[in-house]
């Protein structure tokens, strides 16, 4: 198993209630779909370099604002990944299978009027990536490798969802098939395969990007499990967000206010947030739980003793 058990079955729980939700009220789910979408066109384009604000990259998606001191390069981003991402949608729909062909068309979509001559087109050089352990394979063993990817994939099924979105992640960026957008269309690829499986979107957090490059770090060491771990914990966060939406009794509440349930100290429930432990989830810089997390690691706690 490549995911912490507690994890796991953390997960595994929350789906289980969310589906028992359905159908969502579906102005309410439109709502939250739509700022899931622009939260994660944002942290995925902030990840790489793009200095566009939440705010105004939901100006550029939703009015079509040119944002004064910010590259054309920089709103093409934002509109191209929508592109990609409104792709992405139809590809789950549809549920296609994940190819070549199909990564070549989300890789076009993102990198389209930015490097037409690139897009959607494996590189055609050799790349070294700043501060990477070691450099990507070489140009030329690309379409083999990204054939074996795919065949990979497809042995790999008996993954749970979450571990196979992390594995396959990981396995593209290591292969770095194109000249450019790679972490791009891995975070959306990572997502087709969670999307499929009923997960709501899964947003890398701009403000976890050096916990992001680590874990990666240590993949290319050989220990996946870190980041499989990592992404599991993105993952939780957005079924925590759907939950809290959707389900009476599930509202977060500030570490700080956790301590009137319990003896522990604002700094230990961090602690606890942080590690995986407590049932909890990051907003913005902020760690927040629930009553319920709460009382269910006294409980357990209790078992202990």
């Amino acid at each position: 198993m490549l995911i912490e058990n507690i994890l796991l079955e953390r997960i595994k729980s929350k789906k289980r209630l969310l589906d028992s939700m359905r159908p969502f009220p579906k102005q309410a789910l439109k709502k939250l779909q739509k700022q899931f979408e622009t939260e994660l066109i944002y942290n995925s384009n902030a990840i790489e370099g793009n200095t566009l604000t939440l705010r105004e990259t939901e100006m550029v998606l939703e009015r079509g604002i040119t944002v004064k001191g910010k590259s054309l390069q920089e709103h093409l981003e934002i509109i191209n990944h929508k592109e990609a991402l409104s792709n992405l949608k139809e590809f789950v729909k549809k549920k296609a299978p994940l190819t070549e062909k199909l990564i070549k068309q989300i890789h076009k979509a993102i990198l389209m009027k930015i490097n037409d001559g690139e897009a959607g087109r494996y590189r055609r050089l050799n790349v070294r990536i700043l501060g990477a352990i070691k450099s990507p394979p070489q140009y030329v063993k690309v379409p083999k490798l990204m054939l074996e990817f795919i065949k990979d994939i497809q042995k790999s099924k008996d993954l749970h969802p979450v571990e196979l979105s992390a594995k396959v992640h990981y396995e593209f960026v290591r292969i770095h098939p194109f000249f450019d957008g790679n972490g791009r269309t891995a975070r959306l690829i990572m997502n087709l395969i969670l999307m499929q499986k009923g997960y709501p979107v899964t947003i890398i957090l701009n403000n976890d990007r050096k916990k992001y490059y680590d874990t990666l770090k240590k993949a290319d060491f050989g220990d996946i499990k870190p980041f499989v771990n990592f992404v599991g914990r993105m993952a939780e966060r957005s079924l925590n967000l759907y939950l809290s939406a959707f389900k009476k009794g599930m509202e977060f509440i500030e570490l700080k206010e956790a301590t009137k349930y319990c003896s522990y100290s604002q700094e230990y429930l961090s602690l606890l947030a942080r590690k995986g432990i407590l049932d909890s989830i990051k907003i913005g810089r902020t760690w927040f739980t629930t009553k319920k997390a709460i009382d269910e690691y006294l409980r357990k706690q209790s078992l202990m003793k």
